[in-house]
């Protein structure tokens, strides 16, 4: 199992110097995510900086970019980080991409699996010189000239990832990606039995198997030295597991748990305001079924017991946060590797 961390945006110099202590500290991949910054523009430092430690978009809008301008940037980072790119897309949902990206929607499962088909055809020609003749459902790619086709890389091989929570974009991923962004918000049984078999389906359609995918998650931890890092963690992971579970897109978990209800009651509270209240009436069993709760000895055998043989890689959610007084994540992370 691969040891990964997000990392949020800062200023060029310090973003330099966090990818650098990220890779003297051991983790295999830095993740940036699209929120308020852009999620690429840290990744061109972060490779500078480095010489080992991968990098990676978890996850960058695919909607809010064209094919063409999202294999360029990927080519870019690519060549610049000597093959050590790991470029993750997300549909984002309908109202963010009609009215705040101001793009096209429609069937997004359908939609992302040819753009990202799309994007592997540009590559091609810009690795192989291959003539542009791609001709999708949504997207095309029919014309370039050599004034625009930046040309071979070393690394030509960038693995696509693409996030989902529900099983119809589960199944496209299995269509047409390397590997999949598991929600932070997550249960082993909700992957073992919606999630995995939902990727293998789709991957079959290709003669492969959810096995060919590498599967990667943020995981919620909450620990501490003290009952009181405990406390603020487990209150930080209350408010956001609130948010998420606000949205209709995480209904599926809350039903595979039986909160058929949660989802729409926080949504209720979200739109009056009451932030909170929210927080407060998530259920303790949806906490456990989503965190891992442990003394901060014991997280690294827990991460190990619950996610061998399901996830090929993992995160510390609460390690970005600035809301825990906790800061020892160096030290479980190194007891993550021990174990």
């Amino acid at each position: 199992m691969k040891i990964d961390t997000l990392m949020p945006a800062l200023e060029p110099n310090a973003v330099a110097a966090r990818a650098q202590e990220l890779e003297a500290a051991g983790y295999d991949c830095a993740w940036t995510f699209e929120a308020t910054n852009d999620a690429f523009f840290p990744l061109a430092f972060a490779a500078a900086a480095t010489k080992r430690i991968e990098i990676g978009t978890n996850i960058a809008v695919a909607f809010a970019r064209t094919p063409f301008s999202m294999a360029q940037t990927a080519w870019d980072l690519q060549k610049y980080s000597n093959g050590r790119l790991r470029l993750g897309l997300g549909t984002q949902v309908r109202a963010h991409i009609e009215r705040r990206f101001s793009a096209a929607f429609d069937h997004p499962a359908a939609r992302v699996t040819d753009y990202i088909r799309c994007v592997r055809a540009i590559w091609d020609t810009f690795q192989n010189d291959a003539r542009p003749n791609y001709d999708g459902p949504f997207y095309r790619f029919k014309m370039i000239n050599p004034f625009f086709n930046p040309g071979p890389i070393e690394h030509p091989n960038i693995p696509i990832y693409l996030a989902g929570v529900n099983p119809r974009m589960c199944r496209a991923a299995g269509e047409v990606a390397d590997g999949f962004h598991v929600h932070p918000m997550h249960s082993v049984s909700y992957l073992n039995e919606v999630v995995r078999p939902a990727l293998d389906e789709g991957a079959k359609t290709r003669g492969k198997s959810v096995s060919d995918l590498e599967l990667y998650a943020p995981v919620f931890v909450i620990t501490g030295d003290t009952p009181d890092e405990s406390a603020a963690m487990e209150a930080s992971v209350r408010r956001q597991i609130s948010f998420y579970a606000s949205t209709p897109s995480y209904g599926a978990l809350l039903r595979h748990h039986g909160f058929n209800d949660l989802g729409k009651q926080l949504n209720g509270l979200m739109r009056e305001g009451k932030l909170d209240e929210m927080a407060k009436i998530v259920p303790d069993g949806l906490i456990e079924a989503v965190s891992i709760i442990c003394p901060p000895a014991e997280v690294g055998r827990r991460l190990r017991e619950r996610y061998d043989g399901v996830l090929d890689r993992v995160s510390l959610y609460m390690a970005m946060s600035g809301d825990s007084t906790f800061n020892r994540w160096n030290e479980l992370i190194a007891a993550v590797h021990a174990a």
